[in-house]
């Protein structure tokens, strides 16, 4: 059973997503928040495997609260995703740097809502790849110039390779059919690139992805 946590300040909002999630067998929302506060304050009880989280809320917004979640080491197995009215929101690309694992907008047809969930819960993947991969190049080319860090050196080739392949929000099954490996060895690769560069999950490798250069914004469409 996948549990989820519900934070968005209109409750019409909430019900929606609560009736989406609990059609389905794996999936039961354990708890709503109204801003984030009560969302941190409901995380740090129920331990939910996915946080459904508005961007802009009332008091502490979706940004600090996505920022508070990966700070905090007993909230680790929390998976953030953002809500948001628009996509391409200012804020968005913050919220993916503070730890979200991707992003949804409000009117996303009721499957993808559940994909998403269920994506985040195994962490295999960026919500909607290719809408993320396009907010996540619109940002990072208005972010600083890229700055090369001595820890990708620890890097092999390969998983150079496969870390890019990340970056264009390939999942890991794809990632293994681009490159002739079995499922098991690509998710391997990609266990040990986020272990040796101290990231949190998949979105973070993607952005230092971006931030450090290996990638930049508009290579995939060229």
């Amino acid at each position: 059973m996948i549990t989820v946590v519900l934070a968005d300040d209109q409750r019409l909002v909430r019900a929606g997503f609560r009736s989406i999630l609990e059609d389905e067998d794996d999936l039961e929302v354990v708890g709503e928040a109204a801003d984030g506060a009560e969302a941190l304050a409901a995380c740090r009880a129920l331990h939910p495997d996915v946080l459904l989280l508005d961007i802009r809320m009332p008091g502490v917004d979706g940004l600090e609260t996505a920022r508070e979640i990966a700070a905090d080491p007993d909230l680790d197995a929390v998976r953030v995703v953002i809500l948001t009215t628009f996509d391409l929101d200012d804020y968005v690309y913050g919220a993916l740097r503070a730890g979200a694992c991707g992003f949804l907008v409000k009117d996303t047809e009721p499957e993808e809502l559940v994909h998403a969930v269920r994506v985040a819960a195994r962490g295999d993947a960026l919500i909607s790849p290719s809408v993320t991969r396009r907010l996540i190049a619109e940002f990072a080319g208005r972010a600083r110039p890229p700055q090369p860090g001595p820890r990708l050196n620890a890097l092999t080739d390969r998983e150079r390779e496969v870390m890019c392949l990340v970056a264009a929000g390939l999942t890991n099954d794809e990632i293994a059919a681009r490159l002739v490996l079995s499922p098991a060895t690509a998710k391997t690769h990609v266990s040990r690139i986020m272990t040796k560069l101290a990231v949190r999950d998949r979105s973070q490798l993607v952005i230092l992805a971006y931030e450090s250069g290996m990638v930049r914004p508009g290579w995939l469409t060229e």
